[in-house]
């Protein structure tokens, strides 16, 4: 793990983070125009796109447990491009649907929006991850302040909820549950840990109690 987190603390961690997280792009690019996309490319490039989007919330929400865990300290270095790109895929779900199911008819993207609950629920859901990723410089960090700016990216919870229900009423008319059944038990895990850990840190930080003298307790 030395070897690894010395890796993470380097200088190629980030351009390496950088290079890995653009293949899934670099392949769909070149699926596209080999024509290995199947018989219907634009709903091929919708689902992929937003499936990419899902793996990257998951592994944005992976780093803190996996860093605290196996002591992978270098790795917060990473968890910002990791969100970024997070939103970046979903900037392409987004200009997908819009591209090839609507042709950037803005008119017909609003009724659908309102027409059609799991578009709304996914389009909330970039709403808010714009918000996160626009303040996700060091700059809105001061701006902010510390304490706010923490209970503004504690949104990820709803982001995720919301994601892990657009992917379930997207996928209803299928009947093809077990991918989201997948998702949904990582983000739930990893939004467990979470919660749990605060739970933890929460309880730790209650005034302790003192036993006086007939031996029963009082807060201190």
């Amino acid at each position: 793990m030395r070897g690894l987190n010395r890796f993470f603390l380097s200088r190629a961690a980030k351009p390496v983070c950088f290079v890995c997280s653009l293949l899934p792009l670099c392949w769909l690019a070149f699926a596209a125009g080999a024509d290995k996309l199947g018989a219907n490319p634009a709903e091929a490039l919708v689902r992929a796109t937003g499936d990419w989007t899902l793996r990257f919330l998951c592994l944005a929400l992976a780093v803190t447990p996996v860093r605290q865990c196996f002591s992978l300290h270098g790795l917060a270095r990473l968890r910002r491009m990791v969100g970024v790109f997070t939103f970046f895929y979903a900037l392409l779900h987004l200009g997908s649907y819009a591209w090839f199911d609507m042709g950037f008819e803005l008119g017909d993207i609003g009724r659908d929006i309102v027409k059609r609950p799991f578009i709304l629920v996914g389009f909330s859901a970039f709403l808010m991850l714009a918000l996160l990723a626009s303040t996700s410089f060091n700059r809105a960090v001061r701006w902010l302040g510390g304490a706010r700016w923490q209970a503004l990216h504690r949104m990820v919870y709803l982001i995720a909820g919301l994601a892990i229900l657009h992917f379930f009423w997207m996928r209803a008319g299928k009947n093809d549950f077990a991918e989201v059944l997948l998702y949904a038990m990582i983000l739930g895990l990893l939004l467990g840990w979470r919660l749990s850990r605060r739970v933890v840190r929460g309880a730790s930080d209650r005034p302790l109690s003192r036993v006086d003298e007939s031996g029963s307790s009082a807060p201190r």
